[in-house]
């Protein structure tokens, strides 16, 4: 396995919506194994591939991990909310293509996703709680929607400011 490259924002490939994968296949598998252990090295709990710069409606993610251990990764090939809770809930996030930062998002409380999974059978999952959040995050990636694009224009711009900020003052 390989450790990619995370984008960060600003980058162009993060806006753009990725396609639908036309067949599971090894080269496929390979690329999640890949996000897993990227994902993995940068502490982080989802990465969707166009964080990778592959604009491929995949991604993975962890969210039972802690620093110790695996937890149970998971794996959504061309997933689609088919259904969300009427109901809402705001939590704080952080992206690894804004690293660093982490602002309040409101997200469903509940979704069903259908997807292909690691093997491409078809799936379905009902998810709430922090997993339903880590879902919704990272399938706005696979539509080019960063977590700061559902913010306010004030506390994006405050997010951008602060991310510039911590860039330049970890290039002198």
């Amino acid at each position: 396995m390989a450790i990619l490259k995370v984008l960060e924002y600003p980058h162009p490939i993060l806006h753009q919506k990725a396609e639908k994968v036309a067949e599971v296949n090894a080269e496929v598998r390979r690329l999640l194994d890949d996000m897993l252990e990227t994902m993995y090295d940068d502490d982080g709990v989802g990465l969707a591939a166009p964080q990778v710069g592959v604009l491929q409606r995949m991604l993975v993610l962890d969210y039972e991990r802690d620093e110790h251990s695996k937890g149970n990764p998971m794996y959504f090939i061309n997933p689609e909310i088919i259904w969300r809770s009427d109901e809402k809930v705001c939590g704080t996030e952080g992206c690894l293509s804004v690293p660093g930062q982490s602002a309040e998002v409101e997200r469903f409380t509940q979704i069903r996703v259908r997807y292909l999974d690691y093997h491409g059978k078809e799936q379905e999952i009902l998810a709430d709680g922090f997993l339903a959040i880590v879902l919704q995050h990272e399938m706005d990636h696979l539509d080019g929607i960063l977590y700061i694009d559902r913010l306010s224009r004030l506390k994006r711009n405050m997010v951008v400011k602060k991310l510039e900020k911590d860039r330049r003052e970890k290039s002198v």
